[in-house]
């Protein structure tokens, strides 16, 4: 078998911030334990099929620059070399999961049993090759974008027939999931949006999007898939407008629909930014009610207006992030931190994504430290729990109970007049935070 990384001999270990080596860990140590869990626990990171190895250093005004000596032959033998290479990479790396579309690790064919033939005969190898190397799949999905038949969207478009052809290789694509052991499949409405809202019918593409994730839920229980749903919010591009903008668009189209019960979010932070909101705004509204399943950790740029899919280097982000993720009761759960991030254009060494994950890594585990040690900072938490203490007044806690009025209140306010304006420290909160960051 091809060794595609030779330069790295054994999978990449921890040497503390002392380290000077860019092959070794200065922050993420595996077995260091953070709140009762190692950071192997909190963070279950994942490779991103797509970039890392599909990827080709394109963007919008060039194409592919790169050479990958995996990705040559024909299309099922680039394949078979590509899955190689994968799971070299995440061994070498010491990642344990990995996530694919179904078109990254096999190739359309000329007509869809062909595609499904594709799909089956990879899923097969793939079986085979996690077995032997112990890496699983955190998550599959259907890329339901790409292909020019889906131009027009794929569950929301406004012919049948390409919605049934969707549904279709959905359906596959959640089988070679569950076939491979993933424990969760991503929904991502790649071109589920509008263009103009002259030739579009908002509610019914709301009501054919969610009939095609009714089918999927059924499906699932069908052939006994007992892996999580997970729903990507994205605002724009390439649509003008999508339909699962952001994180809170989501939660309310699945409660409109009945769906509530079957899926959780996976946040990007790229999106985030896209939609307007910081990363950490979008986990915590996900978390805020227990519906964060997982994480595609990554940064966009705020001078460039397109996703840009960068590595996260910012500890700002992350440490933010992370206060998110831990305030979420059990954590992420069966989801995970999947590098959906490309090398720059110009880094076209192989080398480089080696580089480009371990900085992401150590950026999210720096990340938890600095989380964890804020959330246990009984100055900093005091603040806030203070700034919220008149709620847990009999006046505040009969309002939360339903049991208060508008007669009750005005006649309070009535008696006791104007309230005294509050500081709201945001000043003291940001130096505190970022004396934290800094002293470790």
């Amino acid at each position: 078998m091809n060794s595609y990384f030779p330069l790295v001999k054994s999978p990449i270990k921890y040497e503390g911030p002392q380290s000077r080596d860019p092959l070794t860990f200065k922050w993420f140590n595996a077995k260091q334990k953070v709140r009762g869990k190692t950071m192997a626990q909190h963070f279950r990171f994942a490779v991103a099929y797509w970039h890392t190895f599909k990827g080709g250093g394109s963007d919008m005004f060039g194409p592919a620059a790169w050479v990958r000596e995996w990705n040559v032959g024909s299309p099922m033998e680039a394949a078979e070399k590509t899955l190689q290479a994968n799971f070299e990479f995440c061994q070498k790396l010491g990642v344990p999961y990995y996530c694919f579309h179904d078109r990254d690790i096999a190739p359309e064919g000329v007509t869809f049993a062909e595609s499904v033939k594709n799909l089956e005969s990879v899923v097969k190898l793939a079986k085979k090759m996690q077995k032997d190397s112990g890496i699983k799949l955190l998550w599959g999905t259907a890329n339901l974008f790409s292909n020019p038949r889906y131009t027009h969207g794929a569950g929301t478009n406004p012919d049948v027939q390409v919605f049934a052809y969707a549904a279709a290789q959905l359906k596959h694509a959640i089988e070679a999931t569950c076939e491979l052991g993933g424990e969760n499949y991503v929904f991502w409405g790649g071109r589920e949006g509008y263009e103009t809202l002259l030739n579009t019918k908002y509610s019914q593409e709301q009501s054919q999007f969610a009939a095609l994730l009714q089918l999927a839920v059924d499906h699932a229980k069908k052939i006994g898939f007992k892996g999580q749903f997970l729903i990507e919010p994205k605002p724009r591009e390439p649509s003008k407008h999508q339909y699962d903008y952001d994180t809170a668009t989501v939660l309310s189209f699945l409660r409109a629909h009945g769906l509530y019960d079957h899926f959780k979010i996976n946040v990007e932070a790229n999106h985030a930014t896209l939609a307007g909101h910081t990363f950490a705004h979008e986990l915590t509204v996900a978390a805020s009610e227990n519906k964060l399943g997982s994480i595609d950790a990554n940064a966009g740029d705020i001078l460039l207006g397109w996703d840009t899919d960068q590595f996260p280097i910012n500890l700002y982000d992350t440490a933010t992030a992370m206060i998110a993720v831990l305030q979420q009761k059990g954590g992420i759960g069966s989801g995970g931190f999947n590098f959906d991030a490309k090398c720059r254009r110009g880094s076209n060494d192989v080398m480089d994504l080696f580089y480009a994950h371990i900085g992401g890594m150590d950026c999210f585990a720096k990340g938890l430290l600095v989380a964890d040690k804020i959330l246990s900072d009984k100055a900093y938490t005091k603040i806030v729990e203070d700034r919220y203490a008149s709620w847990k007044s009999p006046v505040g806690k009969e309002i939360l109970a339903g049991k208060s009025s508008l007669d009750k209140l005005a006649a309070l306010t009535l008696k006791d007049g104007e309230p005294t304006l509050q500081s709201g420290r945001q000043e003291l909160l940001e130096i505190h935070f970022n004396d934290i960051l800094l002293s470790l």
